[in-house]
């Protein structure tokens, strides 16, 4: 595997900057470095940092792609850090540059628009950590007196799914999930971190209790709401500007080893709605409320999901779909174990009364609780999505407006171009109090509001199409004056960003500047650029 070091000696970098200097392109090439710029910018690193660039071209070429195989950036290298303190030095040395390079942490490269990218700049490899944690990637500390009060101390770059079987194997579990287990954690929270359970217990990033992150600066700081509370609120759905999370104490409570899973269809979108937002509001840790409540719809032929159903309903789900031409699943899920499984059918049987879904429209099923968890990524599995490129588009939607967005979007863009594509449409609640408003992550002001996502795996071929159908789905959101606000957002223009966060966009640029004056870290968002500097000799 080739490899080099990237930088000898303080001279080196005079010479190779008053190089680049004196030419409009140029690229300098040795045994030991590869240097390609078009602006005055130097490529090298410190003696210091023991673990070399990885320049290998099959390297470079996965960290610049991503799960949306849409967008290719290639990065110069790629960081195979052994330690978090090889972290630490590579954005010293980039900030001792006049010109520095950028650098992207890329975990699981979830991401569909190129964000964990760093185009002519450095991708640090997060996932290489795991295999220096000596076995203590997650470590779970059990409160016996109350399970509530437990938690679990996790490296950035660690997946979901391993912080579950960790838990699991203390009674124990983390109380939000995305429907993606193989995400990292790093990944998810500087995001938010989504799903089912959001409104019971808050997105991911409310369920964190201190972080250990290397800023912009280099600097490795512990944060949390005591403790430089700016950094932690700040990295927390942050997108990654203000520094690398490397550990993450998450909150942990008793876990249920079975799930009773429903799927209720509706024909109309108002019972639908109210239906939901109904079911939120019944929020507390008690047996007098789902522990998981989502919803997707059923539009012409896609999502092809229907294994859930008894294959002798589908001729008259098909046929209720036909009449209707859209139908809307509530998916909801019950916790039981042993000791409740006797009374989880009654439980489950009382929270649904009154529900106003297509009567005999309910489906159910038992299942073990790691089962329900891995449910969508099953599902992704059999419809090949991992496959091609995804045309995703997810965004919050204020409640007030969620009957425009039946209305212009699903029937008058997505069910009148009757696209085909496997992926699916997720719609359901949340409720803002859940949230906490200090976090970067930009929301809707309203109490009730909306995850809408319609994510589509494609082809090459069909992509510009598919496109340009969410393109017409933002057009549309803007034209109707609906104010929402996109989650894992495309890359804006700079006027665009500050539009995304707000009244919150002062306090980001100021953690920029405070955290990462250089704007050196995650530049595939696209929300700051690198300040090109000439160095003067």
């Amino acid at each position: 595997m080739a490899r080099f070091s990237i930088l000898e000696n303080v001279s080196l970098i005079l010479l190779i900057n008053l190089v680049i200097i004196t030419t409009t392109t140029t690229t300098v090439l040795t045994n030991e470095i590869i240097t390609t710029y078009q602006s005055c910018s130097a490529f090298h690193a410190s003696m210091e940092i023991s673990n070399d660039l990885d320049y290998d071209n099959s390297t470079l070429t996965l960290a610049s792609t991503d799960y949306g195989l849409k967008i290719h950036e290639k990065p110069l290298a790629v960081l195979q850090p052994t330690s978090i303190t090889e972290i630490s030095e590579l954005i010293k040395v980039s900030n001792s540059l006049c010109t520095p390079f950028t650098i992207a942490a890329r975990g699981q490269a979830h991401s569909v628009y190129g964000q964990a990218m760093a185009r002519e700049g450095i991708v640090v490899n997060m996932t290489h950590l795991n295999g220096y944690r000596h076995g203590k990637g997650v470590v779970i500390f059990r409160d016996e007196k109350d399970p509530w009060n437990s938690y679990a101390d996790v490296g950035g770059e660690q997946v979901w799914d391993d912080v579950l079987n960790a838990a699991l194997e203390y009674g124990l579990t983390p109380l939000s999930f995305t429907d993606s287990l193989g995400t990292s954690v790093g990944g998810t929270l500087v995001n938010a971190g989504i799903g089912a359970q959001v409104f019971k217990f808050g997105p991911q990033i409310a369920n964190v209790y201190e972080l250990d992150v290397i800023t912009g600066k280099g600097d490795l700081k512990t944060c949390s709401a005591e403790k430089n509370s700016k950094l932690f609120y700040g990295v927390l759905g942050g997108l990654g500007q203000f520094g690398i999370i490397t550990r993450a104490r998450i909150a942990l409570g008793p876990a249920y080893t079975k799930v009773k899973w429903l799927r209720l269809l509706y024909s109309d979108f108002s019972a639908y709605s109210k239906d939901q937002e109904y079911l939120i509001s019944l929020n507390g840790r008690n047996d007098n409320a789902f522990d998981a409540v989502e919803g997707f719809l059923m539009i012409n032929q896609w999502p092809n999901i229907i294994d859930f159903f008894p294959t002798q309903d589908l001729p008259r789900i098909n046929s209720l779909l036909a009449q209707h031409n859209i139908l809307y699943v509530l998916e909801l899920a019950k916790y039981y174990d042993d000791s409740t499984q006797d009374q989880i059918d009654q439980d489950v049987e009382r929270l649904v009364m009154g529900l106003k879904y297509v009567p005999t429209f309910k489906y159910e099923k038992d299942l073990l609780y790691q089962n329900f968890l891995h449910r969508s990524e099953s599902a992704a599995a059999g419809q090949g999505l991992p496959g091609g490129p995804k045309s995703w588009l997810d965004t919050f939607v204020p409640g007030s407006r969620i009957s425009d967005v039946n209305e212009g979007v699903f029937k008058n863009i997505i069910f009148k171009q009757n696209l085909s594509a496997n992926g699916i449409i997720l719609i359901f609640p949340m409720n803002r109090t859940k949230w906490n408003d200090k976090m970067s992550v930009a929301i809707p002001d309203e109490e009730v509001f909306y995850l809408v996502s319609v994510l589509q795996a494609v082809t090459y071929d069909t992509l510009k199409i598919f496109d340009d159908q969410k393109n017409q789905i933002l057009k549309f959101y803007k034209d109707s004056g609906i104010g929402i606000k996109q989650y894992l957002p495309r890359n804006k223009t700079h006027e665009e960003w500050i539009e995304h966060f707000g009244s919150k966009w002062q306090k980001f640029e100021e953690a920029k500047n405070k955290f990462d004056p250089k704007r050196i870290l995650a530049p595939g968002q696209g929300i700051f650029q690198l300040n090109n500097k000439i160095c003067m000799l």
